[in-house]
């Protein structure tokens, strides 16, 4: 989700956690004791949120024995084997009717995706291999994939000697099996963890839907990091090679807003950029993916930046980034996740007809959404259908075109008609 690189004034400082705030996440293995970020509170309680959403019922114990696991991860090392029972006495109490077998079925334990990674080409390999396995790409679909990231110096996951991801990605897996959260399969996308874009109130349906769009930021799977550090050239060749293609703004809104509407009622293909922007944010309905009132809560916003990053850039700012698709409740109504926090997205915009994503990369550079630090550092609404001013503009497959720690993208892919 997109932001300009946030000024350097007080408000916006990286600000470390209090004394009376609860510890951060336990999320990356070996890194865990200088891991940053949401702590317990949250967690337990967008768990809970996401719970509700998929229409669970109360389940207070089940979030507790969440947290119950994570500590048990730092119980392993002998330090802290001694401190294991303070630590276990100090969680509520289950409820009596759950069993041991459903406790250590919520319960994270670490796994090997978890063990942050020491260097670029090391979290790169295991980016790829994940990738093999996910999303059945094609071996050519593979070779370009990984001939793009090779081209730059810095395009992943985050720079591994900054980056303190504040939830692990077996922490995301639990929340969203206790949430009932499952991967969209449409077969009209093809492909996994699509999900059609309609306009409800016309009386479309996904019958006849004329896009999907990635239900999670690209690599769009489920509890893996985002990829970070990508311009929006790059995106928009990523989606190209997997078969798909960068999204258009009005797409990405639509699918936000949760009805898409038509390019003709959603472009000024008369008036320039600037003007075109401001009448239609001037215009537009004020709504956010999970309803009409602004939650932050309910999205990943409450990551940090690293202290002394100036507002971007590779040595200085870790991408501090939770699991994609870790919060149930951050969710559209038609199916789209994290559209606000996490990261910010790259798609395009048209500024004449033909420049619309479907016939080819020709738009222009445009930036939605919020970011993973937006609850400390909310400079721009991230409401939908907000349309920013010229941040960074360049020509889309400019090869100057912007990049950052917080920005990345997600894909759309046409539907044939029947």
């Amino acid at each position: 989700m997109s932001c300009p690189e946030t000024p350097n004034d007080p408000a916006s400082a990286p600000r470390p956690p209090a004394p009376s705030e609860p510890p951060p996440a336990l999320s990356t293995g070996v890194r865990a004791d200088r891991a940053r970020g949401c702590g317990r509170g949250k967690t337990a309680a967008l768990v809970a949120a996401g719970a509700l959403v998929a229409g669970a019922a109360v389940w207070t114990g089940a979030a507790a024995a969440v947290w119950t696991g994570a500590r048990a991860r730092l119980s392993r090392a002998p330090a802290a084997r001694a401190t294991a029972p303070l630590l276990a006495g100090a969680l509520p109490e289950r409820p009596p009717a759950a069993s041991a077998a459903s406790a250590e079925r919520v319960a994270p334990t670490m796994d090997d995706e978890d063990i942050a990674p020491a260097t670029l080409d090391e979290q790169r390999a295991r980016l790829f291999a994940r990738m093999r396995r996910e999303l059945a790409l094609s071996d050519e679909a593979r070779r370009q994939v990984e001939a793009i990231f090779a081209a730059s110096p810095v395009l992943g996951q985050g720079n591994p000697a900054l980056t303190r991801h504040p939830m692990s990605r077996s922490e995301c897996r639990r929340i969203r099996e206790i949430a009932g959260v499952e991967r969209a399969r449409e077969p009209a996308c093809g492909a996994p963890g699509m999900v059609p874009l309609f306009d409800p109130t016309r009386g479309q349906t996904a019958e006849n839907a004329p896009v999907c769009i990635d239900q999670l930021e690209f690599p769009n799977i489920p509890c893996e990091y985002p990829v970070v550090h990508v311009r929006a050239r790059e995106a928009a060749l990523l989606c190209r090679a997997i078969g798909k293609r960068i999204c258009d703004a009005h797409e990405w809104e639509g699918a936000c807003a949760g009805a898409l509407r038509k390019p003709d009622v959603e472009y000024e293909w008369e008036r320039p950029r600037s003007e075109a922007s401001w009448h239609h944010n001037l215009l537009r309905e004020k709504v956010w993916s999970y309803g009409p009132e602004k939650n932050h809560a309910l999205c990943g916003t409450e990551s940090s930046r690293t202290p002394g990053c100036p507002g971007g850039g590779w040595d200085r700012c870790g991408s501090n980034t939770y699991p994609a698709g870790a919060f149930p409740a951050c969710r559209s109504s038609l199916g789209v996740f994290d559209l606000h926090g996490n990261v910010a997205e790259h798609m395009s915009l048209p500024i004449l007809p033909g420049e619309l994503a479907r016939r080819g990369d020709r738009g222009f550079t445009e930036m939605k959404g919020s970011w993973f630090a937006f609850s400390s550092m909310e400079v721009h609404a991230d409401d939908c259908r907000f349309r920013a001013p010229d941040w960074h503009a360049t020509r889309l497959m400019s090869k100057g075109s912007h990049a950052n720690y917080h920005l990345g993208f997600r894909c759309c892919k046409d539907i044939a008609p029947p």
